[in-house]
């Protein structure tokens, strides 16, 4: 994913190189790089041109737009008609992975040729790396020279399914932080972004409806501080949503970067806003308020059919916006004691044939995911869906360590790992006292670098139901678009890099090349955390976090999967 530095005493030929290279273990996200050993690179002048095949006129004018705020040039785009000299030339080679490249530099010029128009565009990502890290500036650069090494490069990714998930529910990010989120998953070649809309803490998406999801749900009047149990509220109200317009430019600016949006609108559990808002979803239409707190609440939803019904239409809205094919209806950390203690509920479970209170929330999700497949779509779930039988179309987001990941795989459902301990970038950074609100185990930029998503012990068969794999930005503690910076980068840079090329590389090479890498994030303006530790100004002093040791940790998820079916 990050492009090695060429060798100028390569040979001929591509060779295997570094975390952008060949594919650890053999299989797919194979990369060759090769310097040409005494040929000259490239020049971008004011003279260059870019020339595309018609299909490709939106990568080019993208690719325009990314080189004309540094360089000042014009860089007209013009149909293909060969190799112009002085030219960028994109093109499509059936004969490519769809997502695959080639990208050649040499003194005539560059050609980036993709199986098709994502593969391109990455190759344009690489190419980008290639230039000088000023190229990020979004305004004229006057004392740079934009030359580049002469190379060779063959890439294609080992996964189909490279995520990031951002919680806009625990703090907002209005659209033009998205945005830029979605730039930077693109510049490290991540094309799934998880989009967490709904949760206790806010209601995030417009339904005309139902208004008062938004005109209640998506404001709390204070965020907890801290993660200590009773933590004091900060007393200052927080809030926002994203307008059904607003949903639309995010997914076709995604588009046009090639990251598909994946929306999810939790239930049974994690739905306090929502109940908030229309008090009969809950379990005896408690009077609640959007939650202030973190962690899970106990508000939950009832069983009835005008629920499930309320649901659908949501879920009908989120289609109209959302065309990708997987739409999220959550399933984790659904709290029962509720269910429990209600006559109706218990009633309700007598009538649907439900022989307990699990039984209950697989019903839930099940009537949800029978709703998605009616139009064409897959529920995609939290791995506590497991724990009972979910569809079969089902797509599984696996959390809970590596355990999920292989009974989802076990049972043929396809699935996506994201496990706590390299991929939740909420977690701390390293076990230094100066790391603000310090959660759970360390993660450290190695640990992301070491993701594979796909466990030991699982058959080719099994193997090819792990579509991939994704990092998690929980963000009751990122309460603003630089502390989101602080948490996500540079670790989401080695998860890409690892969903990308596989995992297993030269970690020594792979943080040289971060290393050149991070004045790249210096001229994209992100605020990421140095290898030294927090600044001044992103440590949180005197705010209790929750740490935990790796023994405690491991304890805990074992007691979380203990439900799970034995496979």
């Amino acid at each position: 994913m990050l492009v090695p530095r060429p060798r100028r005493a390569a040979p001929a030929g591509p060779s295997s190189g570094g975390a952008a290279g060949a594919g650890r273990d053999g299989r797919a996200g194979r990369t060759g790089l090769a310097a040409g050993a005494g040929r000259a690179g490239f020049e971008l002048t004011a003279s260059s041109a870019i020339t595309a095949d018609a299909e490709l006129a939106p990568v080019a004018v993208w690719l325009q737009g990314a080189l004309r705020p540094p360089t000042g040039f014009a860089l007209p785009v013009r149909p293909i008609a060969g190799r112009l000299t002085g030219s960028i030339r994109l093109a499509i080679d059936d004969a490519l992975p769809a997502e695959g490249y080639r990208l050649r530099v040499d003194a005539e010029g560059v050609d980036v040729i993709g199986g098709g128009a994502a593969g391109v565009f990455a190759g344009c990502q690489s190419l980008l790396q290639l230039f000088p890290p000023a190229i990020h500036r979004r305004a004229r650069v006057t004392d740079a020279a934009w030359r580049l090494p002469a190379v060779e490069i063959d890439d294609a990714p080992r996964f189909a399914w490279r995520g990031a998930m951002l919680d806009v529910a625990r703090h907002f990010l209005p659209v033009r932080d998205v945005l830029r989120f979605i730039d930077l998953m693109a510049a490290h070649k991540l094309n799934r972004l998880h989009f967490h809309l709904t949760d206790d803490q806010g209601w995030r998406i417009e339904i005309p409806r139902y208004p008062r999801l938004t005109e209640v749900g998506a404001w709390r009047h204070e965020s907890q501080v801290g993660a200590a149990p009773g933590a004091p509220g900060d007393g200052r109200p927080h809030g926002g949503y994203y307008t059904q317009d607003d949903l639309r430019e995010i997914v076709a600016y995604a588009a046009e970067r090639f990251v598909t949006i994946v929306p999810e609108i939790e239930s049974p559990g994690h739905v306090q806003a929502a109940i908030a808002a229309y008090p009969e979803l809950g379990v005896d239409r408690p009077d609640v308020d959007v939650w202030t707190g973190w962690g899970i609440s106990e508000y939950v939803l009832n069983a009835e059919e005008s629920t499930v019904r309320f649901f659908c239409d949501v879920l009908d809205d989120v289609m109209d916006l959302f065309p990708g094919p997987y739409i999220g209806i959550g399933g984790d950390e659904c709290p029962r004691v509720q269910w429990r203690g209600s006559a109706r509920v218990q009633q309700r479970m007598g009538e649907l044939g439900l022989a307990d209170e699990g039984e209950v929330q697989g019903w839930f999700t099940g009537r949800l995911a029978e709703h998605l497949r009616a139009r064409g779509r897959r529920a995609f779930g939290w791995d506590e869906l497991l724990e009972g039988e979910p569809p079969h179309d089902v797509v599984v987001a696996s959390w809970r360590g590596s355990a999920g990941i292989t009974i989802a795989a076990r049972l043929g459902y396809d699935v996506v790992a994201c496990p706590d301990d390299v991929a939740y970038l909420d977690y701390r950074q390293s076990d230094g006292p100066d790391e603000p609100i310090p959660v759970s185990v360390p993660v450290t930029v190695v640990d992301a670098f070491r993701f594979d998503p796909v466990p030991p012990g699982l058959s080719p068969e099994e193997a090819a139901h792990v579509l991939g794999g994704q990092a998690n930005l929980w963000s009751e503690y990122m309460d603003s678009p630089r502390t989101v910076d602080f948490f996500a980068f540079p670790r989401l840079a080695a998860i890409a890099e690892a969903l990308w090329s596989g995992s297993g590389g030269d970690e020594a090479g792979f943080l040289r090349r971060l290393d050149a890498h991070l004045a790249r994030l210096d001229a994209m303006g992100v605020e990421y955390r140095r290898a030294d530790g927090p600044r001044p100004w992103q440590r949180r002093p005197g705010i209790p976090g929750r740490p935990e040791t790796r023994a405690e940790r491991e304890a805990n998820i074992a007691a979380l999967v203990a439900q799970l079916p034995r496979v």
